[in-house]
């Protein structure tokens, strides 16, 4: 792949006042559109259509914005993002046998390495791990990730090896990413259960799941690890949590006044030489921007601090569609809300989050810059072109 060959080159950042990088922002590369046009189940490529559930679900359009990393250079220059940090979109390989699932996670890392290198210090990624593998497979993972020169971190479901994020079965792997210094960007795949929206779930459309669903899935694996004392044993391993954390910010207190007042928790000695969920947000816990409102922000930074919070799109599909045309299910990494008219250019939900950062940072632009890039490039460790 030419970086030219029918778009721009994009040989330098675009000329904005500050550097804005997106850390929240998705691709499915060639080799992974190749698997799941192989797969008879879902997730599956079939017709032009993505299905990535089962459930009769018909599935979304499907084109060149999925995987060719020249549309997402198209889709940063439209914005002014100066710099993207893209990851493999859901289900990532939770679906692979385990004895496909490592070389599945080897090649697809090598191949978004070498996507972030067709434009180098403007792209960089996040790893894949290869959860239904063993787990000596996935440490081996762990560690070869940090021999790929444009790989900041991982990106992981909610479900883990299969049972949640407070399996402990995990251990071996927690201990590796905290020893290698790996961001683990936790991401929705799952949602809650169908009946929780109702018999007129379908009257309104994606919004329940989308809405709610993926950011209530993120809060209880957050809320599960903080039971089962994962950062009281590794105490030095980071996430980035994607929707500024779901509804955690604003539960935090909720959270920590129900485990300090649970018997059974007490009973347990549980309660004796534990973090508080405060503590673990504001050392342990990044999270990004996409949450478009000035309202939820301002939670996510008075629950870990504006040099925690990173600016995110949650971009991955962007095919300009009429409204009969966008098919999102409930397995959509949210946000994705391409347009809906074909003569919008510009994605109404990267608007709302940059305007949702200048109105919260209001009479601070220094604070404001900081969520917009300089966080990213200070915990990434991202080479900036200057400009």
């Amino acid at each position: 792949m030419e970086p030219g060959d029918g778009y721009q080159t994009s040989d330098k950042v675009p000329a904005t006042k500050s550097t804005i990088v997106d850390i929240h922002t998705h691709v499915y590369p060639p080799s992974y559109m190749e698997l799941l046009r192989s797969r008879s189940n879902p997730p599956y490529v079939r017709d032009s259509r993505l299905v990535i559930l089962p459930g009769g679900d018909s599935g979304r359009p499907i084109g060149p914005v999925y995987y060719d990393i020249r549309e997402k250079i198209a889709f940063m220059d439209t914005h002014d993002i100066d710099i993207s940090v893209i990851s493999l979109a859901n289900p990532w390989l939770d679906f692979l046998p385990s004895d496909e699932a490592g070389k599945a996670a080897t090649s697809v890392n090598e191949e978004i390495n070498d996507l972030c290198s067709t434009y180098p210090k403007r792209i960089y990624g996040f790893g894949t791990l290869p959860l239904s593998a063993d787990v000596d497979a996935i440490v081996a993972e762990i560690q070869s990730l940090k021999g790929l020169h444009y790989i900041r971190g991982v990106i992981m479901g909610t479900s883990g090896l299969g049972k949640g994020l407070d399996d402990p079965a995990l251990e071996a792997v927690w201990a590796a990413l905290q020893e290698h210094e790996m961001l683990v960007f936790i991401h929705p795949h799952y949602g809650l259960p169908a009946e929780v929206y109702g018999p007129r779930a379908a009257d309104y459309g994606h919004v329940l799941p989308l809405a709610l669903g993926f950011p209530l899935e993120t809060t209880i694996a957050v809320t599960r690890m903080l039971l089962a004392g994962v950062w009281d044993r590794f105490q030095k391993l980071n996430v980035l949590l994607a929707h500024s954390g779901g509804t955690l910010p604003f539960l935090a207190g909720r959270i920590e006044s129900c485990i300090q007042h649970d018997a059974h928790l007490l009973e347990k000695g549980t309660l004796t030489h534990r973090r508080s969920v405060w503590d673990v947000l504001r050392e342990n816990v990044f999270l990004d921007a996409v949450i478009y409102s000035t309202t939820g922000l301002r939670a996510a930074v008075e629950a870990s601090g504006a040099d925690r919070a990173l600016f995110g799109t949650g971009h991955s599909r962007s095919e300009s569609s009429t409204s009969a045309e966008t098919d999102v299910d409930t397995g959509t990494d949210h946000p994705f809300f391409p347009p809906l008219e074909k003569s919008e250019t510009k994605w109404m939900s990267a608007v709302a989050n940059l305007q949702a950062i200048q109105d919260a940072f209001d009479g601070s632009p220094e604070a404001a810059q900081d969520v917009l890039g300089r966080n990213a490039i200070r915990i990434l460790k991202l080479d900036v072109m200057e400009k």
